[in-house]
């Protein structure tokens, strides 16, 4: 396994990041803990979570993940082999905190929450998991036009970055966290916050997670440079597109307990020039041989900008050959052919 420095916290996280959002829905508690002992096994210590898991939210899975990664550790004593991350769900959930927006009191009860749950003292990663403005993520991360920036007042987007930042530096000096990150945001979101962070001494940004695959490299270059001048950690969710670049959902097909049996939230992803890109994709697998999971995979980690790529499975199969994928290598030629299909298709969804 290799590691890679957070932002500037001086930790060194695993290359593989454990993605855990499916447990408590469609993987049991011991599931769960089948794949946190097999992760740190090879060498995974980072793992991510959030309180709104498992997937998609709903208030009776609201913290079931949480919940079992807490089991694992009372079960276990594996919590110092882990570098935790956890996310506070921002507005829009009615069952989470009357569907407030992120403020000081929203932080302060999510917090207490995600670690009574976690059987933890502290996390080692707190990430807001999407602001309170617009944001073009969720799918859309590739529609101009669609979020209107001059809707939002700026000093008021200023205020609520100095409650958040206050709020993290109030917690953080608790020993509840020990560093910060965003979530589903952008470049101006990063640099806002630091730059109050630097004039406040408070708490700076680390890292942001954001989607990042063959299929969705908008965050390449604008963001991505943000967080290497700024030494912001760079944590991609998603390197299958959901698990449709595995081709499992072409011609129709919605495989038996897969997330797009009961997930519409993610059916955005399912047009004509996805299917083409997908196909494309797989072609060039093929041609050189490769599972064209693992090439995916495997091409989200080789960005130069990339610290660790959030990973999922819902079987051990699944997981082992995730794991698997950053042991390999890809050409310059499936560089080259990788390049051709994006280029063909650079805003498939």
């Amino acid at each position: 396994m290799k590691y890679s420095k957070l932002g500037k916290t001086g930790l060194d996280v695993s290359r593989v990041c454990l993605g855990t959002m499916t447990w408590g829905r469609q993987n049991t508690e011991a599931e769960g803990h089948e794949q946190m002992d097999y992760a740190v096994e090879r060498g995974i210590n980072f793992f991510d979570t959030a309180e709104i898991y498992a997937v998609p939210p709903l208030p009776e899975t609201y913290g079931k993940t949480e919940d079992i990664i807490g089991t694992w550790f009372k079960k276990t004593g594996n919590r110092d082999k882990v570098i935790l991350a956890s996310k506070v769900a921002g507005g829009g959930c009615a069952w989470i905190r009357d569907g407030d927006p992120l403020t000081s009191k929203s932080i302060h009860e999510a917090i207490d929450g995600s670690l009574k749950r976690l059987q933890t003292d502290y996390i080692d990663l707190y990430q807001l998991h999407w602001p309170n403005r617009p944001f073009p993520h969720l799918g859309r991360g590739n529609q101009a036009g669609v979020i209107d920036s001059t809707s939002n007042d700026s000093q008021e987007m200023e205020d609520n970055f100095l409650d958040i930042l206050a709020t993290i530096d109030e917690i953080q000096k608790a020993g509840k966290i020990k560093h910060f990150g965003l979530s589903d945001d952008t470049a101006w979101g990063i640099m806002k916050y630091n730059e109050l962070s630097k004039k406040h001494n408070m708490p700076r940004v680390e890292s942001i997670q954001n989607e990042f695959n063959l299929t969705d490299r908008t965050d390449d270059p604008y963001l991505t440079e943000v967080c290497v001048h700024e030494k912001v950690a760079y944590l991609p969710w998603s390197p299958l597109a959901g698990g449709m670049l595995s081709g499992k959902y072409l011609g129709g097909e919605k495989p038996k307990g897969s997330r797009w049996t009961f997930d519409d939230r993610v059916l955005f992803r399912d047009t004509e020039d996805s299917r083409k890109v997908i196909k494309a994709y797989m072609e060039v697998a093929k041609k050189h041989n490769l599972d064209v999971c693992q090439m995916a995979i495997k091409f989200v980690d080789m960005q130069n900008f990339v610290t660790s790529t959030i990973i999922g499975a819902t079987t051990m199969e699944q997981l082992k050959t995730d794991i698997n994928a950053f042991d390999i290598e890809l050409s310059d030629e499936v560089m080259a052919d990788i390049d051709k299909v994006y280029r063909q298709f650079p805003i498939p969804y």
